[in-house]
């Protein structure tokens, strides 16, 4: 065997034992004590799913403390995208921009039928919705590299259905 495997403390005992730390974390990180709490409570539910990503190159505490920081900055980065979605104008001010959102829309959504179900539902999480990669993954239960080349993928198959119809993206 070429590597010695490390296995991190049973998850009870882990959870216990840094809980307070990381969520120490998240909250200087995220800012909101309710958020910083979602954030804690993702980062052990991944944990508690799929525990592998532990290498031993560090200490336990350090690594857990780098995964809470990249979940957390993580979490503020989905959580601008949430805003900047939810602060577009609802309507568009006049009926012509109204017709051409509607029909743009709807070019996109014909686009989106000549994707694999895969790369439509990573692809409406993403740009639709505005979830990071991580909370893909989990929501979709598939690893955070296929949720990039299923969103990569998707984009470009989506493109390509629109310039083969004349539209422009």
């Amino acid at each position: 065997m070429d590597a010695a495997v490390i296995a991190l403390p049973p998850f009870a005992e882990l959870y216990r034992q840094y809980r307070t730390r990381a969520l120490a974390i998240a909250r200087r990180i995220v800012g909101d004590a309710d958020e910083a709490e979602d954030v804690v409570q993702d980062v052990f539910t991944r944990l508690a799913q799929r525990p592998g990503g532990f290498d031993g190159r560090s200490s336990c505490s350090t690594w857990l403390h780098r995964v809470m920081v990249n979940s957390s900055i993580n979490w503020l980065r989905a959580r601008k995208r949430r805003e900047r979605l939810q602060h577009e104008p609802e309507s568009p001010a006049t009926p012509e921009a109204h017709a051409v959102g509607t029909e743009m829309q709807r070019h996109f959504e014909e686009a989106l039928d000549k994707v694999s179900e895969q790369q439509r539902q990573v692809l409406w999480l993403r740009e639709m919705r505005g979830y990071s990669y991580p909370e893909i993954a989990a929501m979709l239960r598939i690893p955070e590299g296929t949720v990039k080349s299923a969103l990569h993928r998707g984009r470009q198959r989506a493109l390509a259905e629109l310039e083969e119809r004349g539209q422009q993206p």
